[in-house]
């Protein structure tokens, strides 16, 4: 290692374009080593020294897998990094978009399939969330990917959790080391060759992950694209840089999503709301030849926190956006399956109103507009211990809140107390209010 000690190589992990990772240990720990083919790297010199300085740098958050030591460079030119592991709780997201992995067993030596898949929608968006703020994070940081496509990605399916791995073409912007990217996730301009890799490229290839997460499909194949057999580099060219058609372009339908090929777009893009389908037009369509057209990371954020708060799920079972509710009047849902009735409670600082259901929860992010955590609950809806079937509001912050109670006098909630929920019910947060 470039500054003591040596690492042990113990096996591969995996292989791709610039070289091999391998698992290895270094001062007793696990690590993850990636060596490169330094042939296939074009300025093996600056490529080395730009990973040192993001060593030196720091990551922008713990959601990255960040380098954290270089080895020495051997007499050939060769050198590698470490980094840590993934965690075995994460999957790859290449995974996730096949819905399953292959498991060797360690007796038979043979591969089998096991499913990949989220453990709810609740999940699914907070992982959405988590991408769009990790290259908020990297972008405020001065830095740009360059290389975003689908296998930058390590999802905890159970909670939504993100790690961005192949951290190592991440450079300041306007710098570029030779990388272009993977063909699908390029913005145009990088596929035609008149632009280079980044933060405005990366915010194209970042909409294209997000599309292809939600919607488990191309945004940029359709019918035109099916129609060549074999897509060649021209092909790839015209379909994905000169010419390239959103697939629901609402000026151009030469490109609309084939049955039996592209189902599932077919299928969930009737699903999600309008303001979401409305952003990934926006992005497909005056963002692919102006990128400042392009939706910014915070936009994106903003936009699936309230998605994530617009989930219903009922006690029949179903569960899915108020989108995919009946409204019997501005305040209340209505399932179509099972009936039941679902009231809302509208936040000031707001337009769209929450839906509440035993489970539910708003974020620390959503009752303080100066906050930007949306991973740290501060309420819950919950039911009565000691009187089943009342439902009350818990306050899961450490600050107190005050209530309108039922006789129309504002009372404190501290700290892990609640309150029911009835028809005109008033919350004061501090700086935010809400009401049935």
């Amino acid at each position: 290692m470039e500054f003591g000690g040596r690492a042990k190589v113990l096996k591969v992990i995996g292989s791709g374009g610039q070289g091999i990772v391998y698992l290895v240990e270094f001062n007793s720990q696990k690590w993850a080593l990636k060596w490169y083919d330094v042939d296939k790297i074009k300025r093996p010199k600056e490529f080395r020294q730009n990973i040192k300085n993001n060593i030196q740098d720091g990551a922008p958050s713990n959601k990255f897998l960040w380098p954290k030591y270089l080895t020495k460079e051997n007499a050939d030119g060769t050198f590698g990094y470490i980094m840590e592991l993934k965690p075995e709780s994460f999957d790859s997201f290449v995974d996730i978009l096949n819905t399953y992995k292959l498991v060797i067993d360690p007796l038979t030596g043979r591969a089998t399939k096991q499913a990949v898949r989220f453990q709810s929608l609740y999940a699914m968006v907070t992982a959405v969330i988590n991408i769009a703020n990790t290259f908020r994070q990297l972008h405020r940081a001065g830095k740009s990917y360059q290389d975003l496509n689908d296998g930058g990605f390590f999802i905890n399916v159970n909670t939504g959790a993100v790690l961005v791995c192949d951290c190592d073409n991440i450079a300041p912007e306007g710098s570029n080391f030779g990388i272009g990217g993977k063909p699908g996730y390029m913005a145009p301009e990088v596929v035609r060759g008149i632009a280079k890799p980044d933060v405005q490229t990366d915010k194209y290839s970042l909409a294209v992950v997000l599309f292809k997460l939600l919607f488990r499909g191309d945004p940029m194949e359709g019918e035109k694209v099916v129609k060549d057999v074999c897509l060649t580099e021209s092909s790839e060219l015209r379909h994905y840089g000169q010419d390239a058609v959103f697939v629901y372009d609402p000026d151009n339908a030469t490109n609309r999503p084939v049955r039996g090929i592209h189902d599932n777009v077919i299928k969930f893009w009737r699903i999600y709301p309008k303001y979401i389908r409305d952003a990934f037009i926006l992005s497909f369509t005056q963002g692919i030849s102006d990128p400042n057209k392009r939706i910014i990371e915070n936009e994106w954020q903003k936009l699936f926190i309230r998605l994530r708060s617009e989930i219903i799920q009922c006690v029949c079972g179903r569960t899915n956006f108020t989108s995919m509710f009946a409204k019997t009047d501005e305040k209340t849902f209505r399932c179509p399956k099972c009936g039941t009735e679902f009231a809302t409670l509208g936040f000031s600082n707001r337009e769209n109103r929450m839906p509440l259901y035993v489970g539910c929860k708003f974020y620390k992010c959503e009752i303080d507009p100066d906050c930007d955590d949306f991973l740290t609950v501060a309420g819950e809806l919950v039911e009565n211990k000691l009187k089943p079937g009342v439902l009350g509001i818990k306050n899961c912050t450490e600050d107190t809140w005050n209530a309108k109670l039922p006789d129309g006098k504002y009372y404190p909630i501290q700290p892990g107390k609640g309150f029911p929920i009835w028809k005109d019910l008033e919350v004061d947060f501090g700086k935010v209010t809400a009401k049935i």
